[in-house]
């Protein structure tokens, strides 16, 4: 504020409290809209702020295990499921917003507030699940990036495994944690992604009559069955820790600033996920167009070859590059959310790059000991699955208790659709298990 003697600035404190200066004579009418564009101004500059944390997080929802699993339901039973699709999209939104909303509210992670309210036997098994998550995600990207670059260069599975592992250290070197440039690096490689399944999209001509998917039904019990993998195993456990802590406000907020901040994550959510959505969307209605009735194998490699036979070598090309950069993108993400499930349960941090080592390990592991790609990125779904009820359950009590999350406690309505939501995940991830170890 202006000295009402100078020109001199000096602080609103109590002490020096506000005093009035002179206005420019300015319309009421004007003054309204100056405001008006003011304040659309801010919102608008707050939530591209927010875009880059939720471009990290929506990377997640377009995995190498979403390739696998969309594009089996397309080549199986065309457009029929892409309502699964739409209704996992809304759920992975809602539970997202409660970790952001967890991280405005409270200024920590959802990590940390296991640490702070539960007890610590409990707090040390919930780390020990959430390691295990970490590892299985680095399952997932590996096998994705491997297999990508044995269809695009012909480099055996393994020696593949081990440069996808090197990149994603590169990619970690070139953008430390929480720098602007890790975000900016995520969210190209997600437009590399979604450029890939539009081009293959415009060549399948796969909209037309998708909209007939949107009508939720089932043919025969292996539609459930697939559609139960399909939203059981979309909402994942390791962004739910991410983006609590990348949507964390200093305590000093105030609770109206907390509140803009909320909005523009929301708003953000909506924008990024809705890009992942249109991108599995895309995957299932370009198999539903080019391999639905063709006999194709439901694996990576089979769809790639599949895609070049109906629409050509572009297509093709396309499908593993848009691959090998889920597989890179999603690896550097697992790797920032086991950073923060370290230091939030345990109050430790290491270096990036020995995190990195110590996650990659076990992947490389299991890829050395020639498991089937396929079998690999199933046995990733199964960890991740178990996973997800030890995240979505703490969320929720947290979220739920106004001594935690004061004036952003969720409201009766919000506690009630996140519980439907909770359970409804929850009891998919276990349906998904015994799908799985029942064969």
């Amino acid at each position: 504020m202006l000295d009402p003697l100078s020109t001199r600035r000096v602080p609103d404190t109590p002490l020096a409290p506000p005093t009035r200066t002179a206005e420019p004579l300015v319309e009421p009418a004007d003054r309204g809209r100056s405001a008006a564009g003011t304040t659309a101004g801010s919102r608008l500059r707050m939530t591209l702020a927010m875009l880059g944390p939720a471009f990290v997080v929506s990377v997640a929802y377009v995995d190498p295990g979403n390739f696998a699993t969309n594009m089996t339901a397309g080549t199986r039973y065309g457009p029929m499921l892409l309502w699964v699709i739409a209704a996992a999209n809304v759920m992975a939104v809602f539970v997202q917003y409660l970790a952001c909303k967890a991280g405005v509210a409270t200024g920590r992670d959802l990590p940390q507030l296991c640490r702070a309210h539960t007890p610590r036997p409990l707090n040390r098994t919930l780390w020990l699940q959430a390691e295990l998550v970490a590892m299985a995600t680095d399952l997932a990207e590996f096998v994705g990036g491997a297999v990508a670059l044995h269809i695009l260069f012909g480099i055996p599975l393994l020696p593949a495994a081990f440069i996808v592992a090197a990149t994603s250290l590169l990619l970690l070197t070139l953008a430390p944690e929480g720098r602007r440039r890790f975000e900016i690096v995520t969210a190209a490689l997600l437009l590399v992604i979604l450029a890939g399944f539009v081009y293959q999209a415009v060549a399948a001509g796969a909209w037309s009559g998708a909209l007939s998917g949107m009508r939720p039904r089932f043919a025969d019990t292996q539609s459930i069955l697939l559609a139960t993998g399909m939203i059981g195993a979309t909402v994942m456990p390791h962004v739910i820790y991410l983006h609590s802590s990348l949507a964390r406000s200093p305590a000093r907020s105030s609770w109206e600033r907390k509140r803009r901040q909320l909005r523009a994550h929301r708003s953000a959510l909506f924008i990024a996920l809705g890009i992942a959505g249109l991108v599995n969307a895309s995957m299932l209605t370009i198999a539903a167009a080019a391999l639905h009735g063709t006999g194709t194998q439901e694996t990576l490699e089979a769809f790639h070859t599949g895609l070049g036979s109906v629409l050509g070598p572009g297509a093709a090309f396309a499908f593993a590059l848009a691959l090998l950069a889920s597989g890179l993108a999603s690896s550097g993400v697992g790797t920032f959310a086991g950073q923060v499930i370290l230091r939030g349960f345990l109050g430790r941090r290491i270096p990036l790059t020995v995190r990195r080592l110590a996650t990659m390990a076990p992947p490389l592991v299991v890829l050395s000991l020639g498991v089937e790609p396929t079998q690999a990125l199933v046995l990733s779904q199964v960890v991740l699955s178990f996973g997800v009820p030890f995240a979505l359950v703490p969320l929720l009590v947290f979220t739920a208790r106004r001594r935690i999350m004061g004036d952003l406690v969720n409201r009766c309505a919000t506690t009630v659709a996140a519980v439907v939501v909770s359970t409804v995940i929850s009891v998919l991830n276990v349906l998904l298990l015994v799908r799985t170890f029942a064969g």
